[in-house]
């Protein structure tokens, strides 16, 4: 029988017949509920973060004499919270991080999307993300007890043992893999019909790569690159172990000699109690930093989110 003489035996199709089943409808919402309840757990975290930091952070920011906010160094147990001392030395372990990590990271996406073989690809990729799962504070050790002595010593003879450079170089290793998966998977999405036309105007395969499929995959890598940076901003256990300031530093713009970054100032100073001692408004400090940190890290990803679409409509 044909769905016409179906239909017709049925009689008109209603809208409750379209709706389907209500055992079926029960079982969507349900599922739907699921994801939205993951959704907005995300979103009630962040938000009682944000409440958490908010609070003690605008206590010290009324609280605090702005003279202590510029001054020669950050020792807050001392009343001294330059705030130039360690966001200058996050941007420095940042900046020496991807001058490690872009090249490094974009290497090996450029090789395990164009030239590895699918074999070698299946070993090589699972290898590099391992990288990704050292421990922090493993990296420290190893940055204080090889890269710090054995290479940024040698390259500059004035640099001390705690150094802002070594903890770069250590942070740099820490987020190649990161930037490589990322940049690779963008390369990899790329449709071989693109490599296929570069190959049939005699193109060869390095130039198939840097002038097709990297310009294909900008937006991707763009975005690799990013979070690289975020997470560079955010690393503490390597920069607390390395870059030596530990109760504070005073304000730098040498990479061979000790300092601060913003994330290893709070678990300097918050290390063994809840209740830090020293200056009045030593223990808000921390929630300013913190608050300051949450900001940084917000409007950067909302830059990149609006710079990465602006891109992919240009490609």
């Amino acid at each position: 029988m044909s769905d016409t003489r179906i239909v017709a035996a049925r009689g008109p199709l209603s809208a409750e017949d379209l709706r389907g089943s209500g055992r079926r409808r029960r079982r969507e919402r349900s599922i739907r509920g699921v994801f939205f309840g993951a959704a907005s757990t995300a979103v009630v975290v962040s938000a009682l973060i944000v409440l958490s930091l908010a609070g003690r952070a605008l206590r010290f920011a009324v609280r605090v004499d702005p003279g202590a906010l510029w001054t020669s160094g950050w020792f807050p147990r001392r009343g001294m919270y330059d705030l130039r001392t360690i966001f200058v030395g996050t941007f420095l372990v940042a900046g020496v991080a991807m001058v490690v990590a872009a090249p490094l990271g974009l290497g090996a996406a450029i090789y395990l999307s164009e030239y590895a073989k699918p074999r070698v690809r299946r070993w090589l990729k699972p290898g590099l993300e391992t990288l990704a799962g050292i421990p922090s504070i493993v990296m420290g050790f190893f940055a204080l007890a090889v890269i710090s002595p054995d290479i940024v010593q040698k390259l500059a003879s004035q640099a001390t043992l705690f150094n802002l450079a070594a903890a770069g170089l250590g942070v740099g290793i820490l987020i190649v893999p990161l930037v490589a998966s990322v940049a690779e998977d963008s390369m990899h999405a790329v449709p071989n019909a693109l490599r296929e036309a570069a190959f049939g105007l005699g193109a060869r395969r390095g130039g198939t790569s840097l002038r097709v499929v990297v310009p294909a995959a900008v937006s991707g890598i763009v975005a690799a690159l990013i979070i690289g940076v975020s997470r560079a901003i955010g690393e503490t256990m390597v920069v607390a172990v390395v870059a030596g300031g530990t109760g504070g530093s005073a304000f730098t713009l040498n990479i061979f000699h000790p300092g601060q970054t913003a994330t290893a100032a709070m678990a300097a100073l918050a290390t063994g109690s809840d209740q830090v001692k020293g200056e009045a408004l030593t223990f808000e400090s921390l929630f300013f930093v913190g608050f300051l940190l949450f900001v940084m890290t917000l409007v950067l990803n909302m830059v990149s989110e609006r710079f990465v679409r602006r891109l992919r409509k240009s490609f």
